[in-house]
């Protein structure tokens, strides 16, 4: 019997439905506007309000370094998930048994 028929599920990485990679996305979109921001709409009231602190553009580029750690970690240790087999009816459980009659 050769190894492509063993009964072992197939596995695959999540990917982009890795949750981790959301968070990177959404972290990462929020911190290019704050940089946007902190580089092109700083004013003197805003530098006042936070004591002579861009804080735009340093809370920005904390969400960059962020969003990169989460983008990283999720491609160097991937959530791995096994595959589901494939099946002609979706309400095949795989046990022989029908599910019409719950």
């Amino acid at each position: 019997m050769s190894s492509s028929n063993r009964a072992t599920p197939a596995k695959q990485a999540a990917g982009a439905f890795d949750v981790r990679n959301v968070i990177a996305a959404l972290i990462g979109f929020y911190g290019v506007v704050l940089v946007l921001l902190g580089l092109f709409s700083d004013t003197a009231a805003d530098r006042e309000r936070t004591g002579d602190v861009n804080a735009n553009l340093w809370a920005g580029l904390a969400m960059l370094v962020f969003a990169a750690a989460f983008a990283l970690w999720s491609r160097l240790r991937p959530i791995v998930v096994e595959a589901p087999p494939d099946r002609q009816d979706p309400e095949d459980d795989g046990s022989g048994r029908t599910t019409a009659g719950h």
